[in-house]
């Protein structure tokens, strides 16, 4: 079986996390993705462990399922391939600033004239509505410019980045179901858009959402930040012989947590009584809860809490998620034979669909391996394959060998 997105085509011009994984989602769901390189290839080809140039650890985990042509855009003819390949494309997603595109020639008015139908998805720092429109963007300065490093400094004492591209992952959540509803909305009219999903609006929108809190209302009833989260004691709980994560919430987990730790005279105290309460005294709250949990193993706490319907986990290692129970269990981790960087591990597309499941199907592809093979699709003859290779503007997999560096950390 296929996936919900077979027959549809996804042309990325993306490169980093944002848009590479944005795109590996699309085609995880069954889209053909064809990814666009520049000479030197994505920069994340060099991140992390790797056992040949340009096929590193932080490329292979973003790009499955797709297939790869080197276009360098510098060269003439390199924009009328583009082009061809776009006349029969569903989806163009791109990760530049507006204006790189539209001194490209590849904004959406461009593409627009030889597929009226293209959704158009471009993924950028900032809205090219506003002033910080012209500014480049990564990561970390949207994790600042969206308060997302002040809320650590309002529980650690200083601005800290969380370690996760949190900004680049979660705006290309919004990328996939921005094409999926543009997509929708163009088998109901015929009517192909543009997309523009900014990664500072899509982040403000994320922090606060929980995070507005008393600015909700105007004039505002008191301070941005849900009380609940900005506890310093908000962390898992230290055992007698490790770490265990357990979040007594609702009313009826507190009375049923009292009651299972043996301390029954918690479940009247006025601090703790009702959710509002524990939320406004959340540091007792947590500061309690923590005294409780330090009086046994992590092991005992699982048996004592086990079908008692109040949240509880172990506390993961990033080693022990490869050997997590669960996960084995569900089938999550796949193992892959790549041609030419051996097995590998990588995890499932999280959403299983009954009739029409996701699958890793092909590797993460090598810098410019399907060039010709798309070229020809394109409509373009071995003439102008030709052509195009030898002046550069295209690059075969053994042209474009020698652009690439050695994977590293």
């Amino acid at each position: 079986m296929s996936g919900p997105l077979q027959g549809i085509k996804v042309v990325e011009m993306t490169s980093v996390v944002l848009g590479p994984w944005a795109c590996q989602m699309l085609a995880d769901m069954g889209a053909d993705v064809v990814k666009i390189e520049q000479p030197r290839g994505d920069s994340n080809r060099s991140l992390g462990a790797a056992n040949n140039p340009g096929m590193a650890a932080l490329y292979l985990t973003c790009n499955r399922n797709k297939r790869s042509i080197v276009l360098d855009l510098r060269v003439a003819g390199a924009r009328d391939a583009l082009l061809a390949l776009v006349k029969d494309a569903d989806v163009f997603v791109h990760n530049n600033r507006p204006q790189v595109m539209t001194k490209l020639g590849l904004d959406y008015a461009d593409l627009r004239k030889v597929n009226p139908r293209i959704i158009y998805c471009g993924a950028y720092g900032y809205s090219k509505k506003g002033p910080y429109g012209r500014l480049g963007a990564l990561d970390d300065s949207i994790q600042a410019a969206s308060g997302i490093a002040m809320l650590n400094e309002m529980v650690l004492g200083e601005p800290r980045y969380l370690p996760t591209v949190v900004a680049d992952k979660t705006t290309a959540i919004t990328v996939v179901y921005g094409v999926l509803a543009a997509l929708f909305h163009r088998e109901r009219t015929g009517e192909g858009q543009e997309l523009e999903v900014p990664m500072f609006e899509t982040m403000v929108n994320w922090v606060m959402a929980e995070h507005l809190w008393g600015m909700t209302f105007e004039p505002p009833k008191g301070k941005p930040g849900y009380t609940r989260l900005m506890s310093k004691d908000r962390k898992p709980y230290r055992t007698k012989d490790g770490y265990i994560a357990v979040l007594p919430y609702l009313d009826a987990h507190w009375v049923k947590f009292c009651q299972l730790t043996g301390h029954p005279q918690f479940i009247d105290d006025a601090r703790f009584r009702t959710l509002a309460d524990r939320v406004r005294n959340i540091d007792a709250t947590n500061q309690t809860t923590a005294m409780i949990m330090a009086a046994r193993t992590t092991a005992e706490w699982l048996q004592v809490l086990e079908n008692s319907g109040i949240p509880h986990i172990v506390v993961n290692t990033l080693e022990g998620l490869a050997e997590d129970p669960h996960l084995k269990a569900t089938g999550f981790w796949q193992s892959f034979d790549h041609p030419t960087e051996g097995r590998l591990r990588l995890p499932s597309f999280p959403v299983n669909f009954s009739a029409t499941p996701a699958s890793i199907r092909d590797p993460a592809p090598r810098l410019g391996e399907h060039t010709v093979e798309l070229l020809h699709q394109a409509g373009l003859d071995e003439q102008a394959i030709a052509a195009l290779t030898a002046s550069g503007a295209a690059m075969t997999a053994e042209q474009a060998a020698s652009s690439v560096g050695v994977g590293g950390d």
